[in-house]
């Protein structure tokens, strides 16, 4: 038996996890969940950034709900218009935990590690991908009800509730996977924030705050085609919420770019962030 670090669960030979059997889909998966508990294992370690990743994004949405508020162009109570994007904007921020522990596995050679196990390949990466969405299905579930503490409401029933909570989730899978390539790109954990400041604008240049029709026309443009805007507009919809009232073809078709551009953003770096790690060691 090979331990993969200390305190964190085994993987064994014999061509993937330990007692696993049947063919190679089956090791893979055993794998891959042997790999999601030990980044469990790690957060129990350091509960201290898992609380921090959780309230960075209720602190945003208090800011913003009450100290700067109003929000130019939207009708209704901002609340409504506010909640929504931040939820969109709680799922594309947070990377930075993933990233780090990836270029901190990088760094100390944990990765090489892994690579001459007999485990599946995939494992690390799925497993990764795997947390992460388990911590921020958390997360989304935290502001949902902050949301309502501050008296924010869904009106189109459970299934609508559902839609918006898909097209979140799917969002954060395509981030996700944007922010894996770029850690293994950066290589190094002092290099992360450096990195992750790439993802801001797509967050802040975006519709989660103030509608595009509010501001300059060029700049209106960008924001509608925003990914994150797609997906902020989407579920505003789909909640029953005050939505952006651009006459736009991106502001029209925000439910179709809500599901086109997390599908393109995994079309482009999951192959990549894959071909990246295959490459490692190389």
């Amino acid at each position: 038996m090979a331990t993969v670090s200390a305190g964190t669960p085994a993987v064994t030979g014999d061509g993937g996890s330990g007692g696993t059997g049947g063919g190679g889909l089956g090791w893979a998966l055993a794998d891959s969940w042997t790999m999601t508990r030990r980044e469990l294992a790690r957060w129990a370690r350091q509960p201290v950034q898992v609380v921090v990743g959780l309230v960075f994004p209720v602190m945003l949405l208090l800011m913003f709900g009450y100290l700067i508020g109003g929000g130019r162009g939207i009708e209704g109570e901002y609340v409504a218009f506010l909640v929504p994007g931040m939820l969109a904007l709680t799922m594309a921020f947070g990377l930075e935990a993933t990233m780090l522990a990836i270029t901190q596995d990088l760094d100390k050679g944990v990765v090489d590690r892994f690579r001459s196990m007999p485990m599946a390949s995939s494992a690390v990466l799925v497993g990764r991908s795997v947390a992460d969405m388990l911590q921020s299905a958390v997360g989304l579930a935290v502001m949902i009800g902050v949301g309502r503490l501050l008296g924010w409401r869904w009106h189109d029933g459970a299934v609508s509730f559902l839609g918006a909570v898909g097209l979140l989730l799917l969002f954060r899978f395509a981030m996700l996977w944007l922010g894996i390539h770029l850690a293994m790109v950066a290589g190094r954990p002092e290099m992360v924030q450096a990195v992750q400041i790439l993802v801001w604008p797509i967050g802040f240049l975006s519709n989660a705050f103030a509608a595009p029709e509010s501001m300059p026309g060029w700049l209106g443009t960008v924001v509608e085609w925003n990914p994150m805007s797609a997906t902020a507009t989407a579920v505003r919809d789909l909640f029953g919420n005050p939505a952006a009232t651009g006459g736009s073809w991106a502001a029209e078709h925000a439910g179709l770019l809500a599901v086109l551009w997390p599908l393109v953003l995994l079309a482009v770096f999951f192959p990549l962030a894959v071909r990246r790690y295959a490459r490692l060691s190389r």
